[in-house]
């Protein structure tokens, strides 16, 4: 049974709200007036992206009967904010933190693959919405948002290095870590070529 506490709600919307701001800053090109305008557009696009990915951590890992919850990191989120200011985002809002007696390399790779798999899913599923909706529409503004961001939500976390998914990934299987990369890395590729 996956259970949410109040903090971990609490947390989760505060990461979220963000998140979004951050990307609708920068995306608007540190325009404050047109960054309010692309909020609900990144709420949806980018903030889906986020907390999709965090839940999936949570629940594969309560599916392995660890006891999982979201904590935010304030420094995470004020490190967004400050790249943004200087015009890019780098963010690290908070994590999903696991504990339990012990967890294998097994587990804890396919704990850490879950969020990054649905980073992919979610891409593809707006990339889906691309031909259905002009793309000076709201709704296709959001698909190419959405297919952006979650490609490259995917390809970051997957790196492969220190307490990122793809380390873990890695760890317990390179060739489906390869395999990980590599469709996250074309899909990034691809939405950078079609939106950029």
């Amino acid at each position: 049974m996956v259970k949410f506490s109040s903090r971990e709600i609490r947390d989760i919307i505060i990461s979220m709200l963000v998140i979004a701001a951050v990307f609708s800053y920068v995306l608007s090109g540190r325009n404050i007036e047109i960054a309010t305008q692309y909020y609900f557009i990144s709420l949806i696009g980018v903030g889906s992206g986020f907390v999709l990915h965090e839940l999936a951590h949570k629940i594969m890992a309560i599916r392995y009967g660890f006891w999982a919850e979201y904590r935010l990191w304030i420094e995470g989120l004020f490190l967004a904010l400050v790249t943004a200011y200087f015009g890019f985002v780098f963010a690290a809002p908070g994590a999903v933190y696991i504990h339990g007696t012990y967890i294998k390399d097994e587990e804890n790779g396919k704990i850490s693959l879950a969020g990054p798999v649905t980073n992919i899913i979610l891409a593809l599923f707006f990339f889906a919405l691309i031909p259905l909706f002009p793309a000076n529409s709201t709704v296709g503004a959001i698909a190419f948002l959405g297919y952006y961001v979650n490609s490259f939500l995917a390809l970051f976390n997957l790196i492969p290095f220190s307490v990122l998914d793809g380390a873990k990934v890695f760890r317990w299987n390179p060739l489906i870590w390869v395999l990980a990369a590599g469709i996250a890395f074309f899909m990034t590729f691809n939405s950078m070529f079609n939106i950029i």
